[in-house]
């Protein structure tokens, strides 16, 4: 595991997502340019943190005012990018080291790649940064 740094903010924002939730949030990433703030949390923790039909997640958004992002963390690389790329439904991932750097390949069903990459490559870029974090992956290739 990688290690990284939270901000004063993301720590905040952290308080306040579990105090609203109950969920247990590991990370936090303030994406001022994409106007989101994405939450990474404990495994096992999404149906807590989302709450009955969104109730705690929409409380969060309410009070913080941004879009608000929820990954699920996992210890094994390629299921945490599973969990990132959720709703695509993705066939497989393989960790490759080239040129002292760390590699991810992601085959995602056709029907699936635009929800991968998102509009304006706002998936990709949230898989590359929390990848990165958390597993210590350079970039993500998208089959």
């Amino acid at each position: 595991m990688s290690e990284f740094k939270l901000t004063t903010e993301g720590i905040r924002y952290i308080a306040l997502f579990e105090s609203l939730t109950g969920g247990v949030a590991r990370d936090c990433i303030i994406d001022d340019e994409n106007d989101r703030i994405i939450f990474v949390i404990k495994k096992g923790d999404m149906g807590a943190a989302i709450g009955r039909k969104g109730s705690n997640i929409n409380r969060v958004k309410k009070s913080i005012g941004k879009q608000i992002e929820i990954v699920e963390h996992s210890d094994d690389v390629k299921e945490f990018l599973e969990n990132v790329f959720q709703p695509a439904s993705i066939k497989n991932v393989t960790i490759v080291s080239k040129n002292n750097k760390r590699l991810a390949y992601v085959e995602v069903a056709n029907r699936d790649k635009g929800i991968a990459i998102g509009r304006d490559g706002r998936n990709i870029l949230k898989a590359k940064m929390l990848s990165s974090r958390h597993h210590g992956v350079d970039d993500i290739i998208i089959q």
